[in-house]
């Protein structure tokens, strides 16, 4: 009786080939032949099938994989999924030879989506991140990062994050979030960058870590966006409430944001593109992990290349993420993420799976739970029709995705 009661909710997946990313068995640590088993929202086991322990064997539902392959759940750890508007007429303005810095100049960018999102209540607010959302997950992603940040006042920057929070309750998902007033400088404080921390960014941060509606403190360092200094200040405030960072860092110059980030311990430092080898080794001292983002590379048609080499040679995590946004990367699949971070970045098999699974659950600091296939885990598991790991990666506007499963929830594609 209480054997029968061990094993209700419980699930087996047998018959399937795993790619489970832990580091202990070698590259995407692959077993042959393995088995996964779930009870509840937990993995109790993930190995080989030969080794399964009898008591798990006889799971209320057993599913025979008939050889495909698992993976843990893809993890999108950079994203500015809630926005609202689009800003296709500045992509058409790109095309006609205007930088991304220009843009920002003359009144676009950012503060051109702070408008549209402004204007949008948390309801709306919702309803158009769905659709962006819902694109993530139809490619196997059960987490996914949001950031505020177009809002650029108090109100604003709590409906973003409330939005964000919204919609881990009406679709079987995890969300992240990132809190990132510091994003940008709205039109009323031009020129007084201090006073915008000072009145919004830390009242604005106390508020939403009291409402408990952030998870991360993040940051744009960069000549059009906020100093080292500025940051610091920021990162301080987070520091004070018990709130990890992280930091945009290094996209279009290198003021040093890395080695900041790195200074407070971040989670991560994203972009990267002009990062030097100082920052790589701060950061790998640190244990922040280079979330590399190549839609936003792609999009504004960069030449400058992240210093992968340099990462590598330091002992540097790596991620990478769609970072989903209106205006640099209007980019809503992982599965092209990773295939562009091989083609453009020249990463490996292993550094474009490790980097959507278990490296971005190290950048968004929840790797102990999820991001891997092992016994004590959530269990977010995402199952593939495909012949090697590799077509995950090679394939263009492919998505071979079996079915997903979310703390154990088996979700068909």
């Amino acid at each position: 009786m209480n054997r029968n009661a061990d094993m209700e909710g419980s699930s087996l997946w047998r018959n399937v080939r795993l790619a489970t990313l832990r580091e202990n068995l070698g590259p995407l640590g692959i077993i042959e032949k393995g088995a996964v088993a779930v009870r509840g929202d937990r993995i109790v086991y993930a190995g080989a099938e030969c080794d399964l322990p009898s008591d798990i064997s006889s799971a209320e539902q057993v599913i025979d994989c008939e050889g495909r392959w698992m993976t843990p759940a893809l993890i999108d750890c950079h994203t500015h999924l809630v926005h609202g508007g689009n800003r296709a007429r500045e992509f058409q303005l790109r095309l006609e030879g205007a930088t991304y810095e220009e843009i920002a100049r003359a009144g676009g960018g950012i503060v051109s989506t702070v408008k549209a999102t402004n204007a949008l209540s948390v309801e709306e607010l919702v309803a158009a991140a769905l659709p962006r959302l819902d694109a993530l997950l139809l490619e196997g992603v059960s987490t996914v990062e949001v950031k505020s940040g177009y809002g650029l006042n108090i109100g604003a920057e709590l409906k973003m994050l409330r939005a964000a929070r919204q919609l881990e309750r009406i679709r079987p998902v995890r969300i992240v979030t990132s809190y990132l007033a510091a994003h940008a400088t709205p039109p009323e404080y031009k020129g007084r960058d201090a006073d915008y921390i000072d009145d919004v960014v830390l009242p604005g941060l106390s508020q939403a870590h009291a409402e408990g509606l952030v998870d991360a403190v993040d940051g744009f360092c960069e000549g059009i966006a906020f100093s080292p200094a500025e940051i610091a200040r920021v990162f301080d405030g987070a520091r004070a409430l018990g709130l990890p960072v992280k930091l945009h860092a290094e996209q279009l110059s290198n003021l040093g944001g890395a080695k900041l980030a790195a200074s407070y311990g971040a989670l991560s430092a994203d972009h990267l593109e002009y990062l030097d080898a100082d920052g790589a080794a701060a950061m790998a001292r640190a244990g922040t992990v280079a979330v590399l983002l190549p839609g936003a590379f792609y999009t504004l048609r960069e030449t400058q290349l992240p210093p992968v080499e340099a990462l590598r040679a330091a002992q540097t995590r790596i991620a990478v993420a769609t970072d989903c946004n209106p205006g640099t990367s209007p980019l809503t699949s992982l599965l092209l993420t990773m295939n562009m971070s091989a083609t453009l970045f020249r990463l490996t098999l292993e550094e474009c799976l490790a980097g959507v699974t278990r490296e971005a659950a190290r950048a968004l600091g929840i790797l102990q739970e999820t991001g891997t296939l092992e016994a004590g885990k959530s269990a977010d598991l995402a199952l593939w029709n495909i012949e090697a790991p590799a077509e995950l990666i090679y394939r263009i506007g492919f998505n071979p995705l079996s079915e997903r499963v979310f703390k154990g929830e088996r979700i068909a594609r």
